[in-house]
Order: structure tokens, then sequence, then C-alpha cells
């Protein structure tokens, strides 16, 4: 079993966040959509990364937190399979489709959001072992 979790954020004036937060963004439920498209891009990064290997993936979530202080959405990708290679880059391929979803769907309030701080967390399984961020 490979597990891989990563990270990142959509930096926007607290305005957004606030229309984010209470749903009322023309085009939409920003966060379900980015959520799809998270999903959908880590299904389909071997399409998108050169050399990456098409995996049979048994779990991905993708998971949302609104940092008001901050006044950012914080990302979480986790992805799972059975295979002979691992998932990180699948996991931040969500992560960073799900963070363009975001800006996506927002930029029509403000054009200035900013996405940034996208990285591994965590690995597990494989021949180089476990890894976590210290």
């Amino acid at each position: 079993t490979r597990t891989a979790v990563a990270h990142g954020d959509v930096r926007m004036l607290p305005s957004t966040l606030a229309i984010i937060r209470d749903g009322n963004m023309p085009k939409g439920d920003v966060l379900a959509a980015a959520r799809i498209a998270g999903i959908m891009a880590a299904k389909k990064t071997p399409e998108l990364i050169p050399l990456c290997h098409t995996l049979l993936l048994s779990k991905v979530t993708i998971d949302f937190e609104l940092d008001e202080a901050e006044s950012r959405v914080l990302i979480q990708a986790t992805v799972r399979c059975n295979g002979q290679t691992g998932v990180e880059m699948e996991a931040l391929t969500a992560v960073s489709v799900a963070a363009l979803t975001i800006y996506d769907m927002a930029k029509a309030v403000e054009k200035t959001m900013m996405i940034g701080n996208i990285f591994l967390l965590e690995k597990q399984g494989g021949k180089s072992g476990d890894w976590k961020r210290g």
C-alpha cells in the first residue's frame, strides 16, 4: 500500500474568503467544485505529468480548512493505492488542480489571489520507506 499526503493554499482578501465560506460565489459552490476537480486530477496525473505510471487509486480525498486569521483556504489531498510505485505526484497534482479551481471559481470577485505552499507532507510505503515532513 502506498499513501501520500500533499498540502497547498490559496491566499485571498478576507471578503473573498467570506463569500466562499457563505457559499455566495456567482459560479457556485467553490469548495465542492475544487474537491471534484482535485479528485479528477489525481486520476488523470499520468496524462498530465510525463513518465508517471497509470495507477489504480483506492482512495483520493481532498479536505479544506478556511483559515480566517491568514485569509486563505488550506488544501490537503490524501491519495492511496496498492501498486509498484508511489502516489506523491497524484497527491501534488490533486492539490494543485484544487487550488486552480478555487482561483477559477472566485476570479470574478478577486484576481489578486495567490496559490502557493504546495508540498508533500508525508508518504508511506515503497522501497524508500515512510517519510514525514519535519
